[in-house]
């Protein structure tokens, strides 16, 4: 059984392993090659476990950990060409990689890639159907939900999506105006409401899991991310057409069968 486990999720860090004990893809880098380590065992998982890294773009809380990583474990690293051209240029793969283009096969899985609006050369999200036919996606680090994404996602079985910030925690907060503009634009992340309203329209086409990521430790929390989100899913009884998470910071184990 295929399972989605949240390893770390916030501004400050960001991975997510989709697979088994016996193999799977590692979305994102963004910690130490020890904290990753030591929170693959925690959810009884070693990193020969990573069979592959996808990276959805070079920030820094998504990449900080992979040119370690790709030292000691030999997995390639698939990317967007020019998040690529970035990351061999900054000396951050120290092993195989490749463009992801029309898919990738990794343990039985294919991994589909689509863009997603955010300030960086190239940003994206991750697409996974499984042998059986279920499907995942995580998808952070958009400023807004596009047609694309929409079209992407759209009746996946589980997604892991993007709740950055709390609106008014953000604007009365003590980030200063620039950080603040850059975080509402449309190429910044996507707030509680937005989220809950693409939510609303991913239960409507048939997702039953959404987990909740990429939280701002200073403009959100939890629990009002969580409110947020299941206002807007009233029309849907949760626990029933679907079921709702928060992805922690820092797992303490824990993952999401799909």
């Amino acid at each position: 059984m295929a399972r989605i486990y949240p390893l770390f999720s916030s501004s400050k860090g960001n991975s997510t392993f989709i697979g088994s004990k016996n193999g799977g893809i590692l979305i994102d880098d963004g910690v130490s090659f020890s904290r990753l380590k030591n929170a693959m065992e925690l959810n009884g998982l070693t990193v020969d476990a990573i069979k592959a890294v996808f990276i959805t773009h070079e920030h820094s809380d998504h990449t900080k950990g992979l040119a370690v990583l790709t030292k000691k474990v030999k997995a390639p690293v698939f990317a967007q060409s020019l998040t690529l051209d970035y990351l061999c240029g900054s000396g951050m793969i120290n092993g195989e990689y490749e463009e992801i283009k029309n898919g990738a096969e990794v343990c039985g899985m294919t991994v589909e890639c689509f863009n997603t609006p955010h300030d960086t050369r190239e940003s994206c999200g991750y697409k996974i159907t499984f042998s059986d036919g279920k499907t995942a996606a995580v998808c952070t680090d958009l400023g807004h939900v596009t047609d694309e994404v929409e079209n992407m996602l759209l009746g996946t079985d589980c997604v892991l999506l993007e709740a950055n910030y709390d609106v008014e925690m953000l604007r009365n907060g003590i980030y200063p105006y620039y950080l603040k503009t850059r975080i509402f634009s449309k190429n910044g992340h996507l707030s509680n409401p937005d989220s809950g309203e693409f939510a609303a329209r991913l239960v409507k086409s048939g997702t039953t899991r959404i987990i909740l990521g990429h939280l701002s430790q200073e403009n959100n929390t939890p629990e009002i991310a969580d409110q947020t989100v299941s206002s807007c899913l009233s029309e849907f009884v949760r626990n029933k057409d679907y079921i709702l998470s928060v992805a922690p910071v820092e797992t303490r184990g824990g993952f999401c069968a799909i």
